[in-house]
């Protein structure tokens, strides 16, 4: 009998310890807070306009499918992931790649292409220049292999077909059953653009519409997935509700877009671009993401559209995630800065600086310039695959340098200093490291803080906290604002591989500064259950 019990207990605990066994992804999981996206309240919405919203989902649904397909391939090949952790970390990077590193985390997969799905794979950037093709240039064309072996370009429109046909009934029906003259305008306009891909028209009907409480952002937007040559857009949407008194007390600022453009450092040669009147601002609630912007790390803020001769015609939208900030402060930033920071009474982090600091960084992709002043052409194809890097560089550092000179001018009358500013901004800043050199945002990020550190803006104590030097921060801030403004006005590229280079990597504090974090169970980023 004794024997028995024995053999039944073994047996009872390789069953417990086998059920216990957790998957090794399930560190990767735990690096995406989960941020459940409550249904909104609709109360001030009419039943016309809430079935806008639904309309406006299922077209973002086609997006998502869309992006798939651009990224990755055929989604259903992640079916065959046995791991349920490994599939759901390939379902949150869309596809089998670390967003964070670019490495592939899936067998029989190699590391994730710089050109993703956009351009054959054995294309060499060489073949690209010398193809004479009036249509390579453009964002909105695919490169492929013709049944000859040459190189042929196929528009998105035509390569994506079906789900554009999708996407243009749904905001059609939307269009013939809002109340609001502008919504139906932009809709209709959008559902050519998508079409066409020809996008002018209905960019400039998106900016008129601001009379709407609800907001759709459709199509393809940002060309950070092109790592090769920066020039092919992503499919993205956001399904968005608009906060009216936050909106308000944002829209004072952004009549001084001018003011802000002079008041950047370095050459006033390398800030003549001068923006649009027509920009506005929006704090809103996201509703829904899809595509590349439900893609790895979740962006809290948009300043859109990327065309030049938009901004300067007509200038841009900043629209402000309000409830993403607020989710990415409380489950990041505020416990990230208790682990960071060496403790005073004048070092924190805050909520309202975290929040004009976005606002303020988003405004700043409207500013410096957006052609070169020698002759290169747009900032754009002058940089090339480094031009996002140098934008996400340049908003970054003139956004908080920006909110600084605002406290300068006592005009954000809120509970926060300067030094809470910079104090959050940094904390962000380091947090934002563990996005990695696989992405344009990581690398931004990097350079940025091995820029400060070089200019002597912080130092770090061997019990992994920091103290910063508030002075010599806002000093190398306006310094490498400068720089940036230099490198996309000249559209110096040899110059920009080399700053890249130099301060786009990750130094020793990283490793234990992630260690760090999360030993005590900070994310880098979030995850959406959308109710």
């Amino acid at each position: 009998m004794k024997k028995v019990f024995i053999l039944t207990v073994l047996v009872l605990s390789l069953a417990v310890s086998c059920k216990e066994k957790k998957s090794p992804f399930e560190r990767n999981l735990a690096e995406y807070a989960v941020v459940k996206i409550p249904a909104p309240d609709l109360s001030g919405i009419t039943d016309n306009g809430k079935e806008v919203l639904n309309l406006y989902r299922f077209a973002a649904k086609e997006i998502d499918a869309i992006y798939w397909e651009q990224y990755f391939g055929d989604k259903s090949q992640l079916d065959t992931i046995s791991d349920p952790a490994q599939r759901n970390y390939a379902l949150i990077n869309y596809g089998p790649w670390d967003r964070f590193t670019g490495k592939s985390f899936v067998a029989g997969y190699d590391d994730r292409r710089p050109g993703a799905g956009f351009y054959p794979e054995d294309m060499s950037v060489a073949q690209f220049e010398a193809w004479e093709n009036p249509d390579k240039n453009s964002p909105y064309t695919l490169v492929r292999r013709a049944a000859d072996g040459s190189l042929e370009t196929v528009w998105y429109h035509d390569a994506y077909k079906e789900h554009i046909e999708k996407i243009a009934s749904c905001l059609t029906a939307a269009a013939d059953i809002t109340i609001k003259p502008s919504v139906k305008d932009y809709l209709l306009k959008k559902v050519e653009a998508l079409k066409t891909d020809d996008y002018y028209a209905s960019e400039i009907a998106w900016l008129d519409m601001d009379d709407s409480k609800m907001d759709l952002v459709i199509g393809p937007d940002e060309a950070v997935d092109d790592q090769l040559l920066g020039i092919k857009r992503s499919y993205e949407a956001f399904v968005l509700l608009k906060n009216a008194s936050s909106t308000e007390e944002l829209t004072q600022y952004v009549s001084r877009i001018g003011e802000f453009q002079q008041e950047l450092p370095g050459d006033p040669a390398y800030k003549q671009f001068q923006p649009g009147s027509g920009s506005n601002i929006f704090s809103c609630d996201a509703l829904y993401y899809a595509g590349k912007a439900n893609a790895g790390v979740k962006v809290i803020a948009l300043n859109l559209p990327f065309d030049p001769k938009v901004q300067e015609e007509r200038g841009t939208r900043t629209i402000l995630l309000e409830n993403i900030i607020r989710a990415k402060y409380n489950a990041i930033i505020f416990p990230a800065g208790e682990v960071l920071l060496e403790t005073g009474e004048d070092v924190q982090t805050s909520s309202d600086a975290f929040f004009w600091n976005i606002a303020l960084r988003e405004v700043s992709h409207g500013l410096g310039v957006k052609e070169t002043v020698n002759g290169k052409g747009s900032v754009e194809s002058a940089l090339g695959n480094m031009a996002q890097t140098f934008e996400e560089m340049k908003a970054n550092v003139a956004g908080v340098l920006q909110v600084c000179k605002l406290q300068d001018h006592y005009d954000i009358h809120h509970i926060f200093t300067k030094k809470d500013a910079l104090t959050t901004f940094f904390v962000s800043l380091v947090r934002s490291e563990r996005f990695g050199e696989g992405s344009a945002l990581g690398r931004a990020n990097i350079a940025i803080y091995n820029y400060l550190q070089e200019a002597g803006a912080f130092s770090r104590k061997a019990s992994g906290k920091y103290t910063l030097d508030y002075k010599k921060m806002e000093e190398a801030l306006s310094d490498l604002t400068a720089l940036i403004l230099k490198t996309q006005a000249t559209g110096d590229y040899e110059f920009a591989c080399e700053f890249e280079k130099k301060y786009s990597k990750r130094n020793e504090n990283y490793a234990a500064d992630r260690l760090n974090l999360g030993i005590e169970g900070i994310p880098a980023d979030i995850r959406f259950e959308f109710e």
